[in-house]
């Protein structure tokens, strides 16, 4: 078949119009949409477009250049869709199975009937299919259901690529509203930021321009007081001061709002928002941390469930305790809650041993659990007993995305113990409380100096704090940890000590100076790929983990991934996504919490199928093989390198960390001390002694915003 291209000159300068068939991808890039196509017409073009099928009528707008070293291609500035018009093309078109029930010869037929006019037809009067012999009823349904489908998407996704949204997100908006995209968007474009994971504020609010919204439109300074809340609920705050709040939100939205602003009473009367005080909060952290308070004061209240002498009749321990191991053994077995915390190679897991024990003589029911995978199977091997994550114990229904144990179904124990407590956040803590009968002991074990939740509160110091809640923290270091160079460091580095790391064949600790930040990747990669492997026999993917204080910079976890994963992953890329290469056997990391996908933020896993036709990407969680479509990989992101705040919960073999001046703004005590305890064998510093003086000398807590147990003139 001969095709024709029509080409209008439209001026002087060499625009022109194509219209044309859209034939195959090139390439194609899902987050902004920019393409690199091949027409029917054999013409390469370039330029952002949405998802297009092999067969598509396109009518572009640009100008012919000359690359020089692809050759000429079309330029695209705009397009639009357009629909075939010649016999052939009509044919082939429908025939390309894009509607059920239609292949090459229905589509003869079809063409046979209603000639030129097929595609009108189509448009305006599809049911007179039925008079094309071999479609019934049913066919046509299936038919009629196709093609209004494909016309709403194609509209849907022209209407939102005209606001600026791109393709990706074009994509999921459509997933989430369906054939009421058009009519939400319009109405609300804000809601965008609430609905859409991975669209935030900035986005909508470039879509809400876009359709004219003022400054001062309501909904869009609610929308800027939402984003500023969950800003600050992703930096671990619950509320904000409402002077700090409303001031973010001016600067922001480049407006005046007051703490005293109407905007502000309307939200709380519309329930949007909860206002105590000064202290504002988004509804579901402010009844979630009131919850928190109410069950823990109900647990500590509780009576006691023996005394001292009646502990000491029944003789369940052996004399390997020390005085502080067996207040908290025997706290245990008297309260109905208590908090077990200290730094590494205090006795925790003995003392938590010893609990467990006592229980076990007294014939009750234990279970033991943890907020992640990797920090559930680090307490079941050094406990003895099964251990599992908090949303297993309270058995997480993802499709309906709650906790089937609750409330209404408790969780049916004597004693409950949760390891790594400082990761829990508000929402977590809330469920897992709520699903803990009075009746029930919880043992709340963790290390209080490290860094706090990734999510919203600072529920383990607040609740050390609170001085409501039996604490017994840990302080004396055991004869056979004394060995570990780790341990000590730990240690010192809490007491605000500077490390003189010296480095001996035989040490787990060890630092290598390197001033020029630019030089520590690539030492970085030698001992990752070369120098730990041979001499330790580490695995570099399992056994080593690289985490760092921030994202940006040469030593930051960006640069640091892309390195690594050319150096230590052979295999050809065979997808990019939001300028990240993908390949089979990548190191890669969850970064929110998926219910549905039953995989949660922190998950460490590795790709093990890049589908390119399916446009599906397959990743094994330690045995568990999670897919995503390749719209959902901003969820995922590469984990060769990870912050420190992403380690938490987790521990390897060997950890390598580096450390420059260049980190300042995170050079924190609790960050150094929260890597160091990461490592279980070996720990390789990389970086400036200045840098890690200046991290043990910073003491200053980042201040968070949390209300447990904290005092409300109007509340009780």
């Amino acid at each position: 078949m001969i095709y024709y291209i029509r080409i209008t000159l439209i001026n002087f300068s060499g625009m022109a119009q194509l219209q044309c068939i859209f034939d195959s991808y090139v390439y194609y890039n899902e987050q902004n949409g920019y393409s690199v196509i091949k027409l029917e017409e054999g013409i390469t073009a370039v330029g952002n477009l949405p998802p297009l099928n092999k067969g598509d009528h396109l009518l572009l707008e640009g100008e012919f250049i000359f690359h020089q070293r692809f050759g000429e291609q079309f330029k695209i500035n705009s397009y639009a869709f357009g629909m075939p018009i010649t016999e052939g093309d009509i044919i082939k078109y429908l025939g390309s199975r894009i509607l059920t029930g239609i292949g090459e010869r229905m589509a003869e037929r079809i063409y046979a009937k209603f000639g030129d006019a097929t595609m009108d037809i189509l448009d305006k009067n599809i049911d007179r299919l039925l008079e094309v012999e071999g479609i019934g009823k049913k066919k046509l349904k299936a038919i009629k259901e196709d093609w209004q489908k494909q016309k709403s998407i194609r509209d849907v996704m022209l209407f939102l690529q005209s606001h600026g949204i791109t393709p990706a997100y074009a994509h999921k908006i459509y997933t989430a509203y369906g054939d009421k995209t058009i009519e939400v968007v319009s109405q609300n474009p804000y809601r965008l930021a609430d609905d859409i994971w991975g669209i935030g504020f900035k986005i909508a609010d470039e879509v809400g321009r876009s359709f004219g919204v003022q400054d001062y439109d309501p909904n869009r300074m609610k929308a800027g007081l939402i984003h500023i809340l969950k800003e600050a609920a992703g930096k671990g705050n619950v509320y904000l001061p409402s002077l700090q709040l409303t001031q973010a939100a001016s600067e922001m939205l480049r407006v005046h709002i007051s703490p005293d602003t109407n905007i502000l009473h309307e939200m709380f009367e519309a329930k949007e928002i909860v206002v105590k005080d000064d202290r504002v909060y988004i509804p579901t952290l402010y009844f979630a941390e009131r919850s928190i308070e109410r069950k823990l004061k109900s647990l500590s209240s509780q009576p006691a469930k023996m005394t001292n002498d009646e502990i000491d009749k029944l003789n369940l321990f052996s004399k390997m305790f020390s005085e502080e191991q067996l207040g908290a053994i025997k706290s245990s077995l008297i309260h109905h809650i208590m908090i077990l915390t200290g730094g590494p190679g205090t006795g925790k897991t003995t003392t938590l041993r010893g609990i467990i024990n006592a229980y076990k003589k007294l014939e009750k029911k234990i279970a033991l659990a943890a907020p992640t995978g990797r920090a559930a199977k680090r307490m079941a091997d050094v406990i003895g007993l099964e251990a599992r994550t908090i949303h297993r114990l309270l058995e997480f229904v993802p499709s309906l995305g709650y906790f089937a144990v609750n409330a209404d179904n408790p969780l049916q124990i004597d004693l409950l113990v949760i390891d790594e407590i400082s990761m829990i956040d508000t929402f977590l803590m809330n469920s897992l409380l709520d699903a803990v009968p009075d009746e029930t002991t919880v043992v709340f074990v963790g290390d209080a100096d490290q860094l706090p939740s990734i999510g919203p509160g600072n529920i383990l110091n607040d609740m050390i704090s609170s001085k409501k809640i039996p604490t017994f923290r840990l302080t004396k270091i055991y004869r056979q940890e004394e060995a570990s160079e780790i341990i000590l460091a730990a240690h010192k580095i809490n007491q605000g000590e500077i490390l003189r790391i010296i480095n001996r064949e035989e040490s787990d600790l060890f630092f290598i100076e390197e001033t020029d930040s630019a030089e520590i990747p690539g030492t970085i990669l030698s001992l990752c790929s070369n120098r730990i492997p041979s001499k330790y026999n580490f695995n570099p993917f399992s056994d080593i983990q690289v985490i760092t204080p921030m994202y940006k910079g040469d030593a930051g976890a960006d640069n640091l991934n892309e390195l690594l994963q050319h150096g230590l992953n052979e295999n050809p890329p065979l997808h990019k996504h939001a300028g990240k290469k993908f390949k089979i056997g990548d190191k890669v990391m969850q970064l929110r919490n998926n219910y549905e996908k039953y995989v949660f933020n922190g998950d460490i896993g590795i790709i093990e199928d890049i589908n390119n036709h399916s446009k599906v990407m397959a990743v094994n969680y330690a045995g568990k093989v999670v897919e995503y479509s390749f719209t959902e990989l901003d969820e995922i992101t590469l984990a060769y390198a990870i912050t420190v705040h992403k380690s938490q919960g987790s521990e390897y073999p060997c950890i390598i960390l580096p450390l420059t001046t260049s980190h300042y703004p995170l050079l924190q005590r609790n960050l150094l001390y929260t890597a160091i305890t990461r490592a279980s064998k070996l720990m390789i510093i990389i970086g400036s002694k200045q840098a890690m003086a200046m991290a043990i000398k910073n003491n200053r807590v980042v201040q968070r915003y949390t209300s447990l147990f904290k005092k409300f003139e109007s509340f009780d």
